[in-house]
């Protein structure tokens, strides 16, 4: 018997097909003493979909996530992985998965392809197939080139990407990515987001959180808004969009008390919402032509309007209906 041959087709996870879901949250409930982090979350992802988790932070991705990879156990609700049930001791199930954390998880003195090796070997991919698996998840992460040198001598940006390709070398059927542009440069933020989008044609389930909304847009076909635990809109960016209706967003930056011009504009008629961050005001309206000169006015009668925008509706406008913050926050 051929030994390499046979662990490698024992414990390397099918090539993914684009029939079925590849997770199943049904009524997902966790707390910590007297904080329920998460409170009867049910959410699905189809196998070659990416599907956005968004919340502003304490929102409960985090807990959600450490669920789904069987690294927290639900006080109660089910996850399914490829139809099979996770939970902290669920071999089978974690298989299936390639998570990538939010904190790069490699070996600085390896090179790139002795780090994927590396973790092939954890997954009993054999040597033959695992040399092959490499070459491919280089070339989708765009680092082919760089495969020779050792990771510390890497960007913070390749090294995000070297760690999506070792969440990928065992050809999971559901990929985890939490935030994974966080903190790095623009150019190997397309990079990584180019790389995710070629994902689906793999047949490939991707759950993607992310504090840019952007990249919800760009790269998401359903999104699912959290706050305070619960899971409040999922759809569509498009669908979720056309619940604001008419409603248009105003946007300006204010030398002043902030804290006192969101409370006046809320007291607007014509304001159905408004919110602060650290560099702008958000305000909400059904007109903005109409109700822009208003607008101005009573934000100006609490300090300086630096600059003001109007935006079409979009993902961003509804998480701050839905929330009253922006995603950032």
């Amino acid at each position: 018997m051929n030994v390499e041959t046979s662990s490698t087709h024992a414990a390397e996870v099918a090539p993914p097909t684009a029939v079925g879901d590849v997770l199943r949250c049904t009524d997902l409930r966790r707390s910590f003493g007297a904080v329920q982090a998460v409170d009867a979350v049910s959410f699905r992802i189809h196998a070659g979909e990416t599907y956005g988790l968004l919340g502003p932070n304490g929102a409960g991705k985090t807990t959600v996530i450490s669920m789904v990879s069987g690294v927290l156990e639900a006080d109660s609700g089910s996850v399914l992985v490829d139809g099979v049930e996770m939970h902290p001791g669920a071999l089978t199930a974690k298989a299936a998965i390639g998570y990538v954390p939010q904190d790069v998880a490699l070996y600085p003195d390896l090179t790139g392809r002795e780090n994927l090796l590396f973790f092939a070997s954890l997954y009993r991919i054999g040597r033959r197939r695992a040399r092959s698996r490499v070459a491919e998840v280089l070339d989708i992460v765009g680092l082919t080139e760089r495969a020779s040198d050792r990771v510390e001598t890497y960007s913070g940006g390749m090294k995000r990407r070297l760690n999506i390709a070792v969440g990928l070398i065992h050809r999971p059927r559901l990929l985890v990515l939490d935030e994974p542009t966080v903190g790095v440069d623009p150019q190997s933020r397309n990079a990584i987001l180019g790389s995710v989008e070629r994902l689906s044609t793999e047949g490939m389930g991707v759950l993607y959180t992310t504090h840019y909304m952007e990249e919800a847009e760009r790269l998401c076909d359903r999104v699912a808004i959290m706050d305070l635990g619960r899971l409040i809109a999922e759809g569509r960016p498009r669908q979720l969009t056309a619940r604001l209706g008419d409603s248009e967003h105003i946007r300006l930056t204010l030398e002043g008390d902030s804290t006192r011009a969101v409370a006046a504009l809320r007291d607007l008629p014509r304001v159905t919402g408004a919110t602060a961050t650290d560099d702008a005001i958000d305000v909400l309206v059904p007109d903005a032509e109409s109700a822009l000169p208003q607008v101005i006015q009573v934000a100006a009668a609490q300090g300086t309007v630096r600059s003001v925008s109007v935006d079409e509706p979009d993902l961003e406008t509804v998480f701050l209906r839905l929330t009253g913050k922006r995603l950032r926050d």
